[in-house]
């Protein structure tokens, strides 16, 4: 791989990384209603799925996820089921910051990242088109998928986690239970407006 064509995966990945989508979305939600531990565990399963979906389009199964791709949609419409069943708990919950009995764990929270991300077709087709038009594929070594992994995980982490700290701090500065009633009724359209964006994507 050479130099010009690395500069040019690890450009058109940030700037893809930064626009605002499903994904940054449904990341602000989680802040705003849970909090930086929770919004931070999600974007690790978002980065997990993205270096997933790079290994597929790398491995050549971008092929064959375009060729069956009954696959994809359900783990699509999965996705948006979960959107949508996380847009409901936010509108439902208690107006106050006090610890409340939630189902959610750190790794169900982590999987629920990397469903977003896999139910998300812009992340697949990303890695599709931008690859064979930046690096000749058939000739990558061992050492430049590695590179090619181990980078894209560093910018979408660098990328990503910014927007949950914020929607944390956005969080803890609004206290009281009107504020509180708010902030959970906006993370719950936010979610529910990731699930449309991605369902959008998924009518094919």
């Amino acid at each position: 791989m050479t130099l010009s064509g690395f500069l040019a995966y690890s450009g058109a990945l940030t700037l893809a990384a930064i626009i605002p989508g499903p994904q940054i979305v449904a990341i602000v939600a989680q802040a705003l209603h849970a909090g930086y531990r929770k919004a931070a565990w999600m974007t690790a399963g978002m980065v997990v799925g993205d270096v997933l979906y790079l290994s597929s389009a790398l491995a050549g199964l971008a092929y064959i996820a375009a060729t069956f791709t009954t696959l994809l949609i359900v783990i699509k419409w999965a996705g948006v089921a979960y959107l949508c069943w996380l847009a409901y708990q936010f509108w439902s919950a208690p107006n106050s910051l006090q610890p409340q009995q939630e189902s959610s764990t750190a790794g169900g929270v982590f999987g629920s990242g990397v469903l977003v991300t896999l139910g998300n077709p812009k992340s697949v087709l990303f890695y599709v088109s931008i690859l064979p038009t930046v690096v000749d594929v058939n000739a990558l070594s061992g050492t430049d998928i590695v590179l090619l992994l181990v980078t894209t995980a560093l910018i979408l982490t660098v990328a990503q986690y910014p927007f949950a700290l914020a929607g944390a701090r956005a969080r803890m500065a609004l206290t009281s239970p009107r504020a509180m009633l708010l902030m959970n009724r906006s993370a719950a359209l936010c979610m529910g407006g990731a699930a449309v964006a991605i369902a959008t994507r998924a009518r094919d």
